[in-house]
């Protein structure tokens, strides 16, 4: 096979040439010595046939199996690291997520005015509803409505819908402010309407055309309650005598003495108060009384305690879930031998100690002390619940000692809320961890492209050697197709000639 390959084509056919002659000139060799040189020729092509090598080489197989065991162990570390970094990444915003909720909650409820809300009832609802802000103070008083406020409102005569009202001008005032409206020769009731609703600088009235069974009239309305937002109305002298007598309509009052501008009167436990409105506000402090009709009726304001209980709902299902994501972070199952992303983390041990501290903690001089003498407790698993008719019955008889447990200057909430927020803060060790994670993972990357990198070179590589190697068993191949067929043929004019 040596000789094969080193052997040019012109010496090939040179040595062909002199077997061929030799094999020639043997005219007198016996049957034995052409038997034996039949079998010589006949193993020389079988041995060529045999050895020669064909080129077909899978170039892309072969290199891309090469460079992936060079890479895999490399490329699984960079994998695993990236794989771990992500997901602990993930659980880290989700205890962030979870924390942020619970601060919410628990900030809601460090505010000493959660605990300023009261509600107003009356006994009787017949004479209206009532409002209540955060200045409001406990408390029970007698009410007693004798008038509701009402607008001023007053209705001209009969004239027919198309009918000219008179021309000249109509001054209309409302606590002493005046627009003066022009009406001409042709206005109708509904242009004089048009005209004075659409002044500019109304002072608070309201014109309206109704067309009733004997025809059209006119009906002027203050817009607002109360003596002072009374009207007049008058025309000037140079108006026609029907424009002066539609004025003069307008500024009378009815016969039967509606229509007239007043202000709602009631007293509070005796004490006289009136308002230009029936939504009377001022008369007691945080407290709105919107009267609807007169009458008598008991006024009870009382700590609102229904929003606290909801606060206090809020901030247990917000540490439920706190406790859920830590459970899930730190878990292991035994059976899978599998594990939460950050168990044994010491961030994460770090912020359960201090959650922990302050959620089984006491307040000192606090007259109910722990949230467990309220009602809220923990259970085997660390999920918290509360006994709603225990909270209640507390803030029915002890409010102030509830709002200093939560809210006071060493209150739970209070304090709980300052912890979260410096967890959570862009400075906190949570975002110092997470700012860590995200380096790590801009380092892998920086190593992946790097690997790329010099994987990229050594298929490069590869590749040129193995196409060389397949360039040169294509050239072997057809070096020893060549000697294959040549040898044949020599032996088949050996066979003949002998």
């Amino acid at each position: 096979m040596t000789t094969t390959s080193t052997v040019g084509s012109s010496d090939l056919s040179s040595l062909l040439a002199q077997l061929g002659t030799s094999s020639s000139g043997s005219s007198g060799a016996s049957g034995a010595s052409g038997s034996s040189g039949s079998s010589t020729g006949t193993n020389l092509a079988g041995l060529i046939s045999a050895a020669g090598i064909g080129s077909g080489l899978d170039v892309d197989s072969i290199v891309t199996a090469l460079v992936n065991a060079r890479k895999a162990g490399e490329q699984n570390q960079i994998d695993n690291k990236t794989t771990t970094a992500n997901a602990q990444l993930v659980g880290i915003n989700a205890l962030k997520l979870a924390l942020s909720n619970l601060n919410g909650a628990i900030t809601k409820l460090s505010q000493a005015t959660t605990y300023s809300t009261y509600a107003a009832t009356l006994s009787n609802t017949s004479i209206g509803t009532t409002s209540t802000l955060t200045s409001a103070q406990p408390g029970s008083y007698n009410v007693v409505v004798s008038q509701l406020a009402t607008a001023q409102k007053r209705t001209s005569d009969t004239y027919g819908a198309k009918d000219a009202i008179g021309e000249g001008t109509l001054t209309i005032g409302v606590g002493g402010k005046n627009i003066n409206v022009a009406v001409s020769a042709t206005a109708s009731l509904a242009d004089i309407a048009a005209a004075i609703n659409g002044a500019t600088g109304n002072p608070g009235v309201q014109a309206t055309v109704v067309n009733g069974a004997n025809g059209s009239q006119l009906l002027l309305s203050s817009t607002k309650t109360g003596v002072a937002n009374a009207f007049t109305v008058s025309a000037n002298a140079t108006s026609s005598d029907g424009l002066l007598a539609f004025a003069n309509q307008l500024a009378t009052p009815a016969t039967d003495g509606t229509g007239v501008a007043q202000d709602a009167k009631l007293t509070v436990d005796g004490i006289p108060a009136t308002s230009a409105s029936n939504n009377v506000s001022g008369v007691l402090d945080g407290v709105t009384l919107n009267l609807t009709a007169t009458g008598t009726s008991q006024l009870t304001v009382a700590q609102d305690t229904s929003g606290v209980a909801q606060d206090v709902s809020d901030f247990v299902d917000a540490y439920n879930d706190y406790q859920t994501t830590v459970d899930t972070l730190e878990s292991y199952d035994p059976n899978s031998k599998t594990s939460g992303v950050l168990l044994g983390d010491s961030m994460l041990n770090s912020v359960k100690r201090q959650v922990a501290s302050l959620i089984n903690g006491a307040v000192p001089g606090n007259s109910i002390g722990t949230l467990a003498n309220l009602g809220i407790k923990r259970d085997s698993t660390g999920q918290m619940s509360f006994d709603s008719a225990k909270l209640n019955a507390t803030l029915a008889s002890n409010p102030a000692g509830v709002r200093d447990l939560f809210s006071g200057t060493n209150g739970l909430a209070t304090k709980l809320a300052n912890v979260t927020n410096t967890l959570i803060a862009p400075s906190g060790i949570i975002a110092t961890r997470a700012t860590a994670l995200t380096a790590s993972l801009t380092r892998l990357d920086t190593q992946q492209t790097a690997l790329d990198s010099r994987m990229s070179t050594y298929e490069s590589m590869l590749r040129t050697q193995y196409t060389q190697l397949d360039t040169l068993m294509s050239t072997l191949n057809t070096t020893s197709s060549y000697l294959t067929k040549a040898l044949a043929g020599l032996e088949a004019t050996y066979t003949k000639n002998n």
